[in-house]
Order: structure tokens, then C-alpha cells, then sequence
């Protein structure tokens, strides 16, 4: 995974110490970029446990529009729980569980007035966009709206993604498979993780 081993030497070479507001401090490295070729092989990160389960769960939890933590816990994915407990949603006059508009709300309802689901289904809307007319400019999903941002403890951190199919010819001018890029844009990412052992 050269691609982040990159991004860390770079955040410890060219990062800025911030306070934050969990009160431990980050160093912060501002819009570095890296790019991956799924067709070389999947990027997940190799030096700390991820399993992959808990990646495709939590993707299939937020397209789902699901914004209630025991239903991804069912799954046996717990690491959204620290935001689900009682003293975090009551915060928010929620119940237990209830995360309010997060991503799967925000990409399924945007603009909706949670909890019901009466907003703009942007993955529905993008999917259609991309079978109708691959050459939009327009396949975009946001999950940053500012007037959620303060209704819930953990807004967002992939805010924003754009979509771009792409077609060749190839030299007999024949169609070629098409290629589908991603461009993800996040407010926040962390990358090294440290944990105190006192």
C-alpha cells in the first residue's frame, strides 16, 4: 500500500500540530491527494486490522438509508457504537441506536426532514443519471448539508463524490469497455491511530 505509507510520510514531514476537539491533538496535512487503480487490486490499508466484512457492511448499511447503529451492530459491526449510545443521541432528544442524519439519511433522503424520508434520493438519482446519460457532469452525491451538520455527533467525513464514466475507441475505432472514475472529497480523514497503553 505504497499509496498511504506515502500520505503518512508525507503528514509527518509536511503536517501542522492542531488542537482538536477531542483535546488529544492532530497533525493535520491539508489536501493531500492519492489515486488508486482498482484494477491493480483493492487499496485497503495492510498496517492496522480492517476486515473487509466490516468495509462492505458499513457500505451496505449507509445505501441502505439505515441510520439506526443496532441494525449495523446486528451485523457484528460495532464501530459506530461510540456515537449510538444513550448520553451521545439524548444530546439530540434521539433514542439509543438512532444516529440521525448520517451518511445513509443524507445520500437517501438529502434535504429530507428527519426522520422521514421525504428528501432527494441521490444514489437512486445517480445510478439512473449514469445508465441514462454517462456523459453528465453531474454524478455527484454530497453528505454535507450544513443544516444537518449540528444534528448529529459525528458529521460526515467523505463529504463529497463525483462520478465520471469514460468510453475510448480503441485504433480500429471499435467501442472499448467502459471505465467508471471516482473523485472523493473529505473534510477529515484519520491516518495514523495511536492509543495510549498507560
Amino acid at each position: 500500500m505504497k499509496q498511504y505509507h506515502d500520505l503518512l510520510k508525507s503528514i509527518l514531514a509536511n503536517g501542522h500540530a492542531h488542537h482538536d476537539r477531542t483535546g488529544v491533538g492532530t497533525i493535520s496535512h491539508f489536501g493531500y491527494q492519492t489515486r488508486f487503480d482498482l484494477r491493480e487490486g483493492f487499496p485497503i490499508v495492510t498496517t492496522k486490522k480492517i476486515p473487509f466484512r466490516w468495509i462492505a457492511e458499513e457500505l451496505f448499511w449507509f445505501l441502505s438509508g439505515d441510520t439506526n447503529e443496532a441494525n449495523l451492530r446486528a451485523k457484528g459491526v460495532d464501530i459506530w457504537a461510540e456515537w449510538a449510545d444513550e448520553e451521545h443521541t439524548r444530546r439530540f432528544s434521539r433514542d439509543a441506536g438512532d444516529l440521525g442524519p448520517v451518511y445513509g439519511y443524507l445520500w437517501r433522503s438529502f434535504g429530507g426532514n428527519y426522520p422521514e424520508r421525504n428528501g432527494v434520493d441521490q444514489i437512486a438519482k445517480l445510478i439512473t443519471e449514469i445508465e441514462s446519460n454517462p456523459n453528465s457532469r453531474r454524478l455527484i452525491v454530497t453528505g454535507w448539508d450544513p443544516r444537518q451538520a449540528d444534528n448529529v455527533d459525528l458529521p460526515p467525513c467523505h463529504t463529497l463524490f463525483q462520478f465520471k464514466v469514460e468510453t475510448n475507441d480503441d485504433a480500429d475505432n471499435q467501442a472499448t469497455a467502459p471505465v467508471l472514475h471516482c473523485q472523493l472529497y473529505q473534510r477529515s480523514a484519520d491516518a495514523f491511530l495511536f492509543r495510549n497503553r498507560n
